[in-house]
């Protein structure tokens, strides 16, 4: 994951020893270089983290048809953007429909989280 990020995530220990994130829906996306950029392993190192705050994680399953047609982003770990090396290239329509199924999933899920604790 970029350095930012990882400083950003180091600076949450207080909420990890406070247990504020426990519970909460989390998503990762990324945008890389190349098509073939480390886009997964960066999803991955990225929720990692996230694990550890002991977060629940939402991907994209391969219900989501365009993870099957995609031919440039897209993984089941998040979302992902091939930005070409320039960093230039606009996200394509397959990503798009990708990042907004992502971000309904994260949604979805907190207002689901939200109604069980408001009926518990």
């Amino acid at each position: 994951m970029a350095a930012p990020l990882r400083y950003f995530l180091d600076g949450t220990t207080p909420l990890w020893l406070n247990g504020a994130l426990a519970g909460k829906p989390g998503a990762a996306f990324t945008s890389t270089g190349s098509l073939h950029g480390g886009q997964e392993t960066t999803l991955v190192t990225m929720l990692l983290p996230l694990m550890h705050h002991g977060m629940l994680l939402v991907g994209l399953p391969y219900t989501e048809p365009t993870l099957s047609t995609t031919l440039s982003g897209g993984t089941p770990y998040g979302a992902s953007h091939f930005a070409g090396p320039e960093g230039n290239r606009p996200l394509t329509d397959e990503e798009k429909t990708l990042c907004r199924a992502l971000g309904r999933r994260v949604a979805t899920t907190a207002l689901r989280l939200a109604k069980s604790t408001a009926e518990g």
